[in-house]
C-alpha cells in the first residue's frame, strides 16, 4: 500500500513562480494516495489558474474565506487534514504566518490547523538570506511547523543560489517517512527522562529548577513516530500528556525517577536522560509549613545527592544498548560534557549552553552539541525543540546501524 493512501493533505500555494510546481506536487500527492485540497492566496492565481490545480486535485480551489456563493469554513478544513504542505511559500507568507497575519484563506487555515504543517520557502537569494526573513523562519520552527529546506540553483531573477522550492518529488519523499518512517525504532523499547524533578523542603517549597520537559516530550513524540515503544518518566510540567504508544510515569523526585527509571531499564533498547534532575535534597523534609520565626537570622538547610541516574544506569549498561545523557552548562561546556560522557558509559551526549541565546529551559527552541566517544563534535543551529529531537534520533539510529555493522 503506498505510504500516503487515505491522508488527507492541505496543499497552500502562494504567489511565487515556483506554484508551477505546485501543479505536479497535487499531482504525485493523489497517486500517491492522498485525498488533496488546495488553497491559493489571490497573488497565486496570476502565476497558475485554480482551474489546473482542481483538475488535478478532483476538488474545488479556495482562495477567498467567502464568497458570493458563501463561506468557506476554514476551521473545518483545519480540523479535517492529516498534514498542510505550504509550497511555495513566499517571503510575504513567511511573514504572515509567523506574525499570525490573517488576510488569506490560507493563513486562516494554516492558523486553524491542529495537523503537521510543513512549509517549502521559495524566494530570491537576498531575500531569503535577509534577517527579517530568517527570524520568521526561526519563528516558524519554533511553533513547531517543519521547514522543508531550499535548494540551491538559479532563480528566476537570473541569480544563483539558494532561494529555490525543493523539488515536489523531494516534498513527497518527506511525508512519506514522516507518515510512515524507515526507521531502525520500530518494535524497540525507548526510555525517557524529562522535566525537573522537586525535592520538598516541606508540603509547601521544594528545590528544583526551570525545566518546562518539552524537550523530553519532543523526544518521546519523535521517537512515537518513529514506531519505537516510549515510556516516558516525566517529572513535574504543566505540558498536556503526550499521546505516545507506549506509557507516561509521573513523578516528583529525583529518588522516584530513578526508580522508576531503573524498573524500566533492563527491558529497553535505547534510553535517553533528558530530565532536569536536581542534584540535591534536603536531608529531612519538613511534615508541616516551616514558619518564619520571630528573631530568627534564617533558616539553614542540610542537603544531601541525589541519586545520579545516567551514572547508575549507566554501569548497568549492556551490550547493544544505547544511552544518551544531556548538559547544560554555564562555563567550560565542552570539558564538563565530555567528563560526563565518559563517566556515566554513554553513547553520545547533548550539550546546550545556557550563553546561548533561545537554548536552555522554557524556550521552544534550542541549540546543541553532540559529542560522541572518539571525540568528535558535531554543532547544530538554533532550532525548534521538535527539530532537535529530530537531530537527536538521527544520531540514535545513526548508533545502532553502526552496532548492526560491528557485530557482522
Amino acid at each position: 500500500m503506498p505510504k500516503l493512501q487515505g491522508k488527507k493533505i492541505i496543499v497552500g500555494i502562494s504567489g511565487s513562480i515556483a506554484a508551477y510546481k505546485a501543479a505536479l506536487l497535487t499531482r504525485l500527492l493523489v497517486k500517491a494516495g492522498a485525498d488533496v485540497r488546495v488553497l491559493m492566496t489571490p497573488s497565486a492565481t496570476t502565476f497558475i489558474t485554480p482551474l489546473t490545480l482542481s483538475t488535478l486535485s478532483r476538488h474545488p480551489v479556495l482562495t477567498e474565506v467567502s464568497t458570493e456563493t458563501g463561506w468557506n469554513n476554514h476551521v473545518e478544513l483545519g480540523l479535517w487534514a492529516d498534514a498542510m504542505v505550504i509550497a511555495p511559500a513566499t517571503a510575504n507568507t513567511l511573514a504572515k504566518l509567523a506574525n499570525g497575519i490573517c488576510d488569506t484563506m490560507l493563513a486562516a487555515v494554516y492558523l486553524s490547523a491542529r495537523c503537521p504543517v510543513f512549509v517549502a520557502p521559495a524566494m530570491d537569494l537576498d531575500m531569503w538570506h535577509h534577517p527579517s526573513t530568517r527570524e520568521n523562519v526561526r519563528r516558524l520552527q519554533a511553533y513547531g511547523n517543519h521547514l522543508i529546506p531550499v535548494g540551491v540553483g538559479e532563480l528566476a531573477s537570473g541569480l544563483s543560489g539558494e532561494g529555490r522550492m525543493a523539488e515536489p518529488e523531494e516534498v513527497v519523499r518527506l511525508l512519506e517517512t514522516f507518515f510512515a518512517p524507515d526507521s531502525t525504532l520500530v518494535g524497540k523499547t525507548v526510555l525517557i527522562t524529562a522535566g525537573p524533578t522537586y525535592e520538598p523542603i516541606d508540603p509547601v517549597r521544594f528545590i528544583g529548577n526551570r525545566s518546562s520537559g518539552k524537550m523530553g516530550i519532543a523526544l518521546a513524540e519523535e521517537a512515537t513516530r518513529r514506531g519505537a515503544k516510549v515510556m516516558l518518566v516525566l517529572g513535574p510540567t504543566h505540558l498536556p500528556k503526550p499521546e505516545l504508544k507506549g506509557e507516561v510515569i509521573r513523578v516528583e523526585t529525583a529518588q522516584q525517577m530513578h526508580d522508576a527509571a531503573l524498573q524500566i531499564f533492563e527491558s529497553c533498547d535505547v534510553a535517553i536522560f533528558a530530565a532536569a534532575v536536581a542534584d540535591f535534597r534536603p536531608v529531612v523534609a519538613a511534615s508541616k509549613k516551616v514558619k518564619k520565626q520571630a528573631g530568627s537570622k534564617g533558616l539553614t538547610l542540610e542537603l544531601t545527592e541525589t541519586p545520579d541516574i545516567a551514572s547508575t544506569l549507566g554501569a548497568r549498561k549492556r551490550a547493544g544498548q544505547i544511552l544518551v545523557g544531556f548538559a547544560l552548562e554555564t562555563h567550560d561546556e565542552m570539558q564538563h560534557a565530555f567528563s560526563k560522557l565518559q563517566r556515566k558509559r554513554l553513547d553520545f551526549i547533548v550539550l546546550n549552553s545556557l550563553n546561548d541565546q533561545g537554548a536552555g529551559f522554557q524556550h521552544d527552541t534550542n541549540k546543541i552539541s553532540i559529542l560522541r566517544q572518539d571525540n568528535s563534535v558535531r554543532d547544530f543551529e538554533l532550532k525548534s525543540k521538535l527539530s532537535v529531537a529530530v537531530d537527536i534520533l538521527d544520531e540514535v539510529e545513526t548508533a545502532i546501524k553502526q552496532q548492526a555493522l560491528d557485530k557482522k
